[in-house]
């Protein structure tokens, strides 16, 4: 999306917003030196370690490793796309964004159909209001004990009985119909190609995203019809396996989010919400997916997940485990609370109160005990063929986590359980995965290993060497980027064996081209880029691990690349110097003499 919106446009944003004024109307600041100093909105903490430079209209935390420039606070913060979160600083400048004919089309698309939606969400509120069949809709909710102030902050809604009610009263035009029949509020009959309305007798659950908008609706019967819950298809605007229900109306209703329970419908949301639980979200006729997770985790540290008690709540725990563990990363938590048999929240914390549901709440197993209980569940974990079979089923689950803290002590538990060393583990990994089973070779079965074949991996951290001297001027660079402009050919380093010269080629070779004073363009710029992206990572941490820089930059940049370059003379000294003399070129030997002067 970023190469649609004009590069220079982009630039010429971020010079033009005052990221000072932006981020403080969000973030308390104080003024610190040059600098604007408050708590990091990314992460907890006591003392101040979120810095803002109006010089270099830029953000970054000392703590979290969090950064970037006006957009990408909004991106992280308001939790918006990148054209959206364009859009926010162009309004703040006072600026329209630039689009091209098709992207501009698209966008009246988009928003016509959302005017649709919101009419829609309109007509269903007043059939709750007085429609002649709502009698039977307000007495279900209050049956539910939904109070008109917590219907209406949801803005729930009634779908009177008849086959044309929403048809008659949105779709007056031709435009109209094709648009309710487009964000699926409309459905063709085939064999008579007429439309009629999808949701009938039902109560009515707007679902809307991050930014309010109303993208979709859910529906529950009243009758015996089938199914008792109906949700909007997939469409432009809508799609399943990324929204979840109530996480707006939860953004909204807490200031602060610090977890988010994962539930099964619409009532459970609004139920506990209407008893002060305001951070509750359900999927949408859908298992959790990873998108939803990821939305989630940039949200808040800890997600809980709430099932029945039941069979059915421990397969759906088990399938929710699985999806979290590529997922999850250090310094967040998931979790897994059980209900007691025949409950669900909304009986639960009627029956409880926002007390003693809470309390449920806290006394979730984390993610790691609930894994290691469910994969013991019928072993016999004090014979060695128990625990055998045992990390079968735990390793390749563990394989796929990221590499962080948790994967290692999840990994030292196993070794506990067994009594085998890391090592020990890993030899015998590397060895399943060179050496095939004879029955992989004679069957013709397409179940996939535990283990690919094709990809080796031991369950070792991989440490950023931070401490090395092309991190150390990798740092200087994103702190000054107009250090880069020292540097007359990067090139030359290129076969150098350093840890990160190739990163920092590439950052040298984009500060001389973009010219930028700032790190924001870079962030933008990478990120879009799928070859780049993998270094903003690298990038953040190298700048985090070595954040304080004493003493004049031009000198320390000028000491540390004089030594890069001496090693790199070395290592050319040394090549030139395997070579019989014979054999080397007059070039060569050109080079070999320069060299050995300067040596």
């Amino acid at each position: 999306m970023a190469g649609r919106i004009p590069q220079n446009f982009i630039d010429d944003l971020l010079a033009r917003v005052n990221i000072v004024d932006l981020i403080d109307g969000r973030v308390k600041l104080k003024k610190s030196g040059k600098n604007y100093s408050g708590l990091c909105p990314f992460h907890q903490e006591k003392s101040p370690s979120f810095s803002v430079s109006p010089d270099k209209q830029f953000y970054y935390c000392f703590g979290c490793g969090a950064g970037g420039n006006a957009i990408g606070f909004l991106m992280e913060y308001e939790r918006l796309e990148f054209p959206q979160a364009v859009e926010e600083v162009a309004k703040l400048v006072g600026v329209d964004v630039p689009r091209d004919e098709h992207q501009e089309q698209q966008r009246n698309e988009y928003k016509a159909q959302y005017n649709i939606l919101d009419e829609a969400a309109i007509f269903y509120q007043e059939q709750l209001k007085s429609n002649t069949h709502r009698d039977q809709a307000v007495t279900y909710l209050k049956s539910r004990g939904l109070t008109g102030q917590i219907a209406k902050m949801f803005g729930v809604g009634y779908a009177p009985p008849g086959w044309d009610n929403l048809l008659k009263k949105i779709g007056s035009t031709p435009t109209n119909l094709e648009l309710l029949e487009k964000s699926g509020m409309l459905i063709r009959h085939e064999e008579k190609d007429s439309l009629y309305d999808r949701f009938r007798e039902r109560i009515i659950f707007p679902i809307r995203d991050m930014r309010g908008r109303v993208i979709a609706f859910g529906g529950r019967v009243l009758g015996d019809d089938k199914p008792k819950y109906l949700n909007s298809p997939e469409t432009d605007t809508f799609h399943k396996s990324r929204e979840l229900y109530g996480l707006y109306e939860a953004r909204k209703l807490s200031q602060k989010l610090e977890r988010i329970i994962i539930v099964e419908g619409y009532m459970d949301v609004i139920s506990l919400s209407q008893f002060g639980i305001t951070y509750a979200v359900a999927t949408l006729g859908t298992a959790t997916t990873t998108q939803h997770l990821e939305r989630l985790f940039k949200t808040v540290p800890e997600i809980i997940f709430c099932f029945d008690g039941d069979n059915a709540g421990r397969k759906a725990a088990e399938r929710a485990l699985e999806t979290t563990l590529p997922v999850i990363k250090d310094g967040q938590e998931a979790r897994f609370l059980f209900l007691p048999e025949g409950e669900d929240p909304d009986t639960l914390v009627r029956s409880e109160s926002k007390e003693g549901f809470e309390k449920h709440l806290d006394e979730a197993l984390p993610l790691s005990e609930f894994f290691f209980r469910s994969l013991a569940e019928d072993t016999d974990m004090t014979t060695m063929d128990g625990q055998a079979r045992f990390s079968n089923k735990a390793l390749p689950l563990i394989h796929k986590m990221q590499t962080s803290l948790l994967q290692q002590m999840m990994l030292d538990r196993i070794c506990k359980v067994t009594g085998l060393s890391l090592e020990q583990i890993n030899s015998t990994i590397n060895l399943t995965q060179s050496t095939p089973e004879p029955s992989a070779v004679t069957s013709k079965s397409t179940q996939t290993p535990p283990f690919s074949p094709t990809k080796k991996r031991s369950f070792t951290s991989p440490k950023l060497d931070t401490a090395s001297l092309c991190s150390h001027i990798i740092s200087l660079l994103l702190h000054y980027p107009k250090l880069a402009t020292k540097v007359h050919d990067s090139k030359q380093l290129a076969d150098l064996n350093e840890p990160h010269i190739d990163l920092l080629c590439l950052l040298i070779d984009y500060l001389k081209k973009t010219n930028t004073t700032s790190l924001g363009p870079l962030l933008i710029d990478w990120r879009d880029d799928s070859t780049l992206n993998n270094h903003l990572l690298q990038l953040s941490e190298i700048s985090h691990l070595d954040p304080v820089l004493n003493g004049d930059p031009n000198l320390l940049f000028n000491e540390a690349w004089t030594r890069l370059l001496s090693r790199q003379q070395d290592c050319e000294l040394e090549e030139l110097q395997k070579k019989p003399l014979s054999s080397l070129t007059p070039n060569e030997k050109e080079r070999l003499r320069s060299l050995t002067s300067i040596k």
